[in-house]
């Protein structure tokens, strides 16, 4: 499998360089309207373009594979191997406001081993994490992993504390983890993730309300990284609306104090 996903990443960079292009001018012109979706979140006119030319670019050049996208849904075959899964803009609310913390994201997903690449391109910071199963995990084309860390209260934690964690009765269980980490920052998004990957954070904890295209770009570059992407419940589910990513020296440990009683 290895050979055919470096065959596939090839194809999935070239796609993310297509979308820069498309991006990062509309996003130094500031030249987009915002608009409000049906669940409240802001989405622009760039968005939809970007879900759009990503996803002609796919099916011309992938006609039997399926597809699934933020904006536009799904489509293709349900039979097929294999489906891109994509997030045109992560972060719509950074790049609505001029801040350069937003990326295009695009995953592939095998109908049996789940995802199994990804690439996440944020051009407004420079930066390119990609990844695949038995392909390793790079940063701007060199070779990343996840840091040695061995405790959470030795830990950068990176956290993002919305409502709806305080809706699931967790608020006491993110105070713990936060008073139990070394340094405690909020990157957000896609980033915080990424920096797991890297080695410059040590462990991610996402908003509720994630959805699969939030989760599946990333899960296999953590993953090829040597770290662990999981649900709050310690579970690897790229359809679930939580995530979780760490080095997996302690990610138990920081799994036991989310699922704890109160």
């Amino acid at each position: 499998m290895a050979s055919d996903l470096a065959a596939e990443l090839d194809f999935a960079l070239s796609v993310a360089d297509a979308a820069d292009a498309y991006t990062l001018p509309h996003f130094q012109a500031h030249s987009f309207n915002v608009s409000l979706k049906e669940n409240q979140t802001e989405v622009t006119e760039i968005d939809r373009g970007c879900e759009t030319l990503v996803m002609d670019l796919i099916r011309s050049a992938r006609p039997h594979h399926a597809w699934y996208g933020e904006e536009h849904g799904a489509g293709g075959s349900s039979l097929s191997e294999y489906t891109w899964v994509v997030d045109p803009i992560d972060g719509t609310s950074n790049f609505v406001r001029g801040v350069p913390v937003w990326a295009t994201m695009i995953g592939l997903v095998h109908k049996d081993l789940g995802p199994v690449m990804g690439v996440v391109s944020a051009p407004a910071l420079g930066m390119r994490w990609w990844g695949f199963v038995d392909g390793g995990a790079y940063f701007n084309g060199a070779p990343i992993h996840v840091s040695s860390v061995a405790s959470l209260s030795e830990a950068s934690l990176s956290i993002t504390a919305n409502s709806l964690w305080e809706k699931i009765g967790k608020t006491t269980h993110i105070d713990e983890l936060t008073r139990s980490a070394s340094r405690v920052r909020g990157y957000g998004d896609f980033w915080q993730h990424m920096l797991v990957a890297q080695g410059a954070v040590d462990v991610a904890v996402d908003a509720v309300g994630l959805e699969p295209y939030d989760i599946a770009p990333l899960l296999p570059i953590v993953q090829a990284a040597g770290g662990m992407l999981t649900n709050r419940k310690g579970e690897v589910d790229w359809r679930a609306n939580t995530a979780i990513s760490s080095n997996g020296l302690f990610h138990s440990h920081v799994i036991e104090i989310l699922t704890r009683k109160s």
